[in-house]
């Protein structure tokens, strides 16, 4: 059965709900859910954290006793299992819903069309696919690490017009200007950890934190504190560093044995996790499947030129997020990654622009890594 222009139009107004927990659902997926009787909303909601009721609770829980007989337009399929709450499918068999469009599956193998199959099965009028590109474009991060055990990874780099990040002397501060850099706010916010190496750690001092409160991302509840986590191989990351001062779990992955270093670390509120190395640096494939195993759905990497071209190498980034601002810093500046062995052009890594925008002064690139 075709989705008819009602359909879509609810659907997308779902979506916009979904939007709404960007920045608050980690680790679970953005959703939205509305619910509509002869064309009218009767109820709507989204997930907004986790261990909070699901979308369809909430919009279940506006409609009330007009649920009965209604359509449910969910970006995600419903969940048919029992988590941290209630399977969202027998909330809507018991709520009498009439029909119930999924924007797509659900990528988690615990439910994986389960939920529409139950519904199914109890009269319902159950089917996905509409808007579905859409609809894992809120989601990426959640539906790679469901489907592949790896999180996305958003490659930030931000560099100068003729595509130097820092001056030969390391100075960096600042390349971009203000607009720029409150962007990068809200990628830090909207992810599940930052990555970074400890050459970034020992050149900039970063602090990794989201700097934004709830006003001003425009959201009803302090955004989380993503996981921080730097790659240390030999553990030379100062005990006086900044990243030790700010809110929010930090962990240091390595491969050193020097038990003064680790307890040095560790005193500090470090949690430090032992990686194996692969040609003396820790492997970046090992790396992120661990964080996919700690629920991280989107890894947001801010680091230097050496470990930006390893994770490039490695084909390991799946979107490039980078920010041209108007000036030229010269041949002896350092480039936006350091990638060896690229020799022909057959060697190049080639890449889908998506998006171009103004952010202030500065250019946003916004590109997805060829497969």
């Amino acid at each position: 059965m075709p989705f008819s222009a009602i359909d879509h139009a609810m659907m997308a107004r779902a979506l916009r709900l979904a939007r709404r927990g960007c920045y608050t659902t980690q680790p679970n997926p953005r959703v939205g859910c509305v619910l509509t009787r002869d064309g009218d909303i009767v109820g709507e909601g989204f997930h907004e954290y986790a261990g909070g009721p699901h979308a369809e609770i909430n919009a279940l829980a506006q409609a009330g006793d007009w649920a009965r007989g209604a359509t449910a337009y969910v970006t995600l399929e419903p969940c048919s299992h029992t988590g941290k709450t209630e399977p969202c499918s027998q909330a809507l068999i018991e709520a009498k819903v009439q029909r119930v469009i999924a924007a797509m599956e659900d990528p988690n193998p615990l439910v994986s069309g389960r939920g529409l199959q139950q519904l199914r099965e109890s009269g319902i009028d159950a089917s996905s696919g509409l808007m579905a590109d859409e609809a894992a474009a809120l989601n990426p991060g959640f539906i790679k690490r469901m489907r592949e055990g790896m999180p996305w990874v958003r490659l930030k780099m931000a560099a100068s017009l003729d595509g130097r990040t820092a001056m030969a002397s390391g100075e960096s501060k600042w390349i971009t200007g203000t607009a720029a850099r409150q962007d990068v706010q809200r990628l830090r916010a909207r992810s599940d950890a930052i990555l970074t190496g400890v050459g970034t750690v020992l050149a900039d001092d970063p602090s990794m934190n989201v700097r934004l409160g709830k006003d001003e991302l425009g959201i009803q509840r302090a955004p989380h504190q993503p996981l921080r986590v730097v790659l240390d191989t030999d553990l030379q990351t100062p005990p006086a560093a900044r990243i030790f001062g700010e809110d929010g779990r930090l962990i240091i992955l390595h491969d050193s044995d020097e038990r003064d270093r680790q307890q040095a670390l560790e005193d500090k509120g470090a949690e430090l996790v032992q990686m194996p190395r692969v040609d003396g640096r820790l492997d970046l494939h090992r790396v992120l499947q661990w964080l996919a195993k700690r629920e991280v759905n989107e890894c947001h990497v801010e680091a230097g030129s050496v470990l930006a071209g390893a994770l490039l190498r490695a084909a390991l980034v799946d979107e490039l997020i980078i920010y041209m601002a108007p000036h030229l810093m010269g041949d002896a500046a350092r480039g936006i990654a350091a990638i060896p062995g690229l020799l022909t052009m057959s060697d190049r890594i080639a890449v889908e622009i998506d998006d171009i925008v103004a952010v202030g002064k500065d250019w946003r690139i916004t590109a997805k890594v060829a497969r």
